[in-house]
């Protein structure tokens, strides 16, 4: 296997360079993200900076490379990035309307969460969207569970409010044994990549140091007050397993707000959607018209009622960031059309004083 193989290069990759114009561009993946800098891997091994041009031409931040992403480089500047086979992405924080690219090229992603305060199935509903966006494979992995009285039950309860995901219930300080970590083995084939995410505190850093076989990154214990870790991880970075596995550790979320469309939104409550293609109306809401299958299954007990009003804020969310979205474009246009006119302007001024 190549170095480019071994870090996850495919034919997907390989055809896009057959457009190359550019001659001298060696071909590596981003491995870590720090402030304007890029650590790569692959036919070069170093940190690199985009080009300038590269810079101009970015219309948007999801246009810089991401963790996981492939890019040309030549001497230490990336002049090119190669098109993603999946994207996992989010709403950047705050009031800007703009994409934050959190990993790259994807094959599998773990859902990070931990038995005590952190579980919530309404978060990791969120998380599952993002997910099925995305273009890769959930599962939801139940960390520390040597922390419950009864693991079990809870496991069993998420199981059931998550169906057609798998759920695993793991601790990372019980390696080789029953809830250790060789449930994943399974999913941690040789170049395939995994990104981990979860909120502060969740063992993903533990996890990762455990699957590697040494300290790699830091960890914080847990702390008494909250019951959670102490976040520890602060940056985007891709790390090789023994077994060949490429595992993305992302930094822990307080915020979730996922980069998303509605058909996202069905594909991660994809019960609910199957039980709404039994409704009379095809704009079915699920309130009060006669025939509605959800709403049924809702009063037979055979649908959660925090699962259906997940579902139902989360496309509310959606709608209104798309709304934001679009707001947001038609801005841009009109300032655009604004920088246009107002050279023009120029243009016709100084021709009429030559």
């Amino acid at each position: 296997m190549s170095l480019r193989e071994r870090f996850g290069w495919n034919d997907f990759f390989e055809q896009q360079t057959g457009r190359e114009e550019r001659a001298g561009l060696q071909w590596a993946r981003v491995v870590q993200e720090q402030r304007g800098l890029y650590r790569v891997a692959g036919d070069v091994d170093g940190w690199a900076e985009v080009s300038g041009r590269f810079r101009h031409d970015a219309a948007h931040a999801a246009d810089f490379p991401a963790v996981g992403d492939w890019v040309g480089v030549e001497q230490g500047i990336i002049h090119r990035r190669l098109e993603r086979r999946s994207t996992v992405s989010r709403a950047a924080a705050g009031r800007a309307v703009d994409e934050q690219v959190l990993a790259a090229n994807v094959d599998t992603i773990f859902l990070v969460t931990a038995l005590g305060e952190d579980l919530s199935a309404r978060r990791l509903e969120r998380y599952l969207t993002m997910v099925w966006d995305a273009g890769a494979v959930p599962v939801i992995l139940v960390n520390k569970s040597d922390l419950s009285a009864d693991p079990d039950a809870e496991h069993a309860s998420l199981r059931t409010r998550l169906p057609m995901v798998d759920v695993l219930l793991v601790s990372a300080l019980r390696e080789g044994t029953p809830g250790g970590l060789d449930a994943l083995a399974p999913y941690l084939g040789a170049a395939q990549t995994v990104a981990l995410l979860g909120s502060s505190g969740v063992g993903k850093s533990t996890l990762i140091n455990r699957l590697l076989g040494r300290e790699e990154l830091k960890t914080g214990a847990i702390s008494d007050a909250v019951g959670k870790g102490r976040h520890t991880t602060t940056s985007r970075q891709l790390v090789e397993l023994p077994g060949g596995a490429l595992l993305i550790d992302t930094p822990g979320m307080r915020e979730v707000q996922p980069w998303v469309d509605a058909s996202a939104i069905d594909a991660a409550f994809d019960d609910i959607t199957a039980l709404a293609a039994a409704c009379r109306f095809a704009d079915c809401e699920h309130a009060s018209e006669p025939g509605c299958a959800v709403r049924d299954a809702l009063e037979s007990g055979r649908l959660d009622a925090d699962r259906l009003e997940s579902y139902r804020r989360l496309g509310r969310e959606a709608a209104f960031e798309e709304r934001k979205r679009n707001k947001a474009a038609a801005s841009e246009e009109k300032r655009r059309w604004k920088q246009i006119h107002m050279a023009q302007r120029i243009l016709y001024r100084n021709r009429d004083r030559g």
